[in-house]
């Protein structure tokens, strides 16, 4: 999966600021054997200006790395909280208290997701799903905090029937003594319906229906293209007419004006043999072109012009979720905090002036052979021309002494020096490109945004190894820099011995 595999999300639009501007969110779960440490998640964040979050509880530890941070914070009261607060009013008070009044407004909380696909994962709490969530709202007024955070309840699109065409969607009407108190709800308190939408499982449980470029944002020709018989409106992919099928849904029950908001949606990068189709190449794919689509404020069929902000879904590939090896592979990044993939956003224009695409970093490959790398150093440092002054004993980078880090460094030096083409950061199969920042200390590298302090180093590749045969620097093939290296390098072992 080598350079395929490679960077970031830009994630999020741009700097803007206004309310109605659409955007791109996160979500972060935490089914990881090796979970990040919040500081660790944030400095990804940071890095990747992803700028808008969903959390799936209230994490504490998470709350406080994001304090101060401007990324706007989207909370959760998961399911097996639900029952006690919808039957409490002082247990919901108590949640805010502690979870939101506690945090806020360091830590930017915008919303308060009041379980998650309530009628399809928990129906025996759904019954009490519209207390929850008044409970809630009521606290947030005690604390004037009302108009500030919002308060919603995610729910699968599976809940809407007859999905297509559009035009004929309505809700499950099983649900509606819960459906239109609770649209009741969100149009007083201006709140948004929330939304998952899986194009992918449309796709997968579509028996041949639905043609894989239309559940991937793909462009198709009018012909190719789905057309609802009633509007005569022609519909390019999945995402766009499962949108309207719930603003029509919710006109079927008289609510026109309550926005919505898709909580989470995107594409697996790997799948068990009967998944074919969950590939790192449709991931990239899906998440490009869906990202692209709401910042270009593209809309859909029923409202042009109006995005709905979506959540990707999500951050980390979550090695501990059961079920398929696709549910264990929907991230953007692993647990190091190396992305799975390059998104393809170059091609977005201005709009894309914060994509970190530029963010791009070539380090000594984890697991290389000693000597190739000393090897691929030695020429770095020699016939690539790349100044390793930095290296030497006293200088920022000679710690850690050893041969992975010092590799990285010439590495990286190189790889910024020849325009960060792919080719530059190869040195015979010891190098891979990253989107993770390898400064550490007072060692800055090449490209580092830690020159004006605004990136934070993130999980550095493990550069303590000493497994080395032979010590850094030990060049090959002498003359050139390297030779003087090699000189500079016995004067000063002479001195530390004297």
């Amino acid at each position: 999966m080598a350079r395929f595999l490679v960077l970031v999300l830009l994630l999020v639009v741009s700097q803007a600021t206004a309310d109605e501007d659409p955007y791109i969110g996160v979500n972060i779960g935490t089914d990881l054997s090796i979970m990040p440490h919040p500081t660790q998640v944030v400095a990804l964040l940071k890095a990747q200006q992803i700028r808008h979050v969903r959390l799936y509880d209230a994490d504490r530890g998470m709350l406080i790395a994001l304090a101060n941070t401007d990324i706007r914070v989207m909370v959760s009261i998961p399911n097996d909280q639900l029952l006690g607060i919808g039957q409490s009013n002082s247990t919901a008070a108590n949640w805010v208290s502690r979870n939101i009044v506690a945090h806020y407004p360091a830590t930017n909380i915008t919303a308060i997701c009041v379980g998650s696909e309530v009628f399809t994962t928990i129906p025996n709490a759904a019954p009490v799903l519209v207390n929850a969530m008044k409970y809630i709202y009521s606290a947030l007024v005690a604390s004037n905090l009302d108009n500030q955070i919002k308060v919603s309840s995610p729910l699968a699109s599976s809940i809407i029937l007859d999905s297509f065409p559009p035009s004929q969607a309505f809700f499950n009407r099983s649900w509606n003594p819960v459906m239109v108190p609770m649209l009741n709800f969100l149009q007083s308190s201006g709140s948004p319906l929330m939304l998952n939408i899986y194009p992918y499982y449309d796709y997968m449980e579509s028996n041949g229906v639905i043609p894989l470029d239309y559940a991937l944002f793909k462009p198709l020709s009018p012909t190719k293209e789905a057309v609802d018989s009633n509007t005569l409106v022609h519909y390019s992919n999945v995402f766009d007419a499962m949108v309207d099928a719930t603003y029509f849904a919710m006109a079927f029950l008289n609510f026109t004006n309550i926005p919505v908001i898709v909580t989470e949606t995107g594409w697996p990068s790997k799948g068990d043999s009967n998944e074919p189709d969950a590939t790192i190449e449709n991931a990239n794919t899906y998440n490009s072109n869906l990202i692209r689509h709401i910042i270009n404020k593209t809309g859909t069929p029923k409202r042009p012009g109006i995005a709905v902000s979506t959540y990707i879904y999500e951050l980390y590939n979550e090695d501990l979720k059961p079920g398929p090896i696709s549910e264990k592979n929907w991230g953007l990044f692993d647990a190091n905090g190396d992305p799975i993939y390059i998104l393809r956003l170059t091609d977005s224009g201005s709009l894309l002036a914060n994509d970190t695409t530029n963010q791009t970093y070539c380090t000594a490959k984890e697991g290389a052979d000693p000597k190739m790398l000393q090897a691929a150093l030695d020429w770095a440092c020699g016939p690539g021309k790349v100044d390793c002054s930095p290296l030497l004993q006293g200088k920022p980078c000679y710690e850690p002494d050893n041969v992975i880090a010092h590799a990285t460094y010439a590495f990286d030096t190189y790889y910024h020096r020849m325009g960060k083409t792919p080719n530059a950061c190869d040195f015979n199969g010891v190098a891979d490109i990253t989107t993770t920042d390898p400064s550490h200390g007072s060692c800055i590298f090449p490209g580092s945004l830690g020159r004006n302090g605004t990136m934070v180093n993130i999980t550095a590749p493990s550069m303590n190894s000493t497994s080395s045969d032979s010590p850094s620097w030990n060049f090959h093939g002498g003359g050139g820099f390297a030779s003087v290296l090699v000189v500079i390098k016995v004067m000063l072992w002479s001195v530390i011995l004297l």
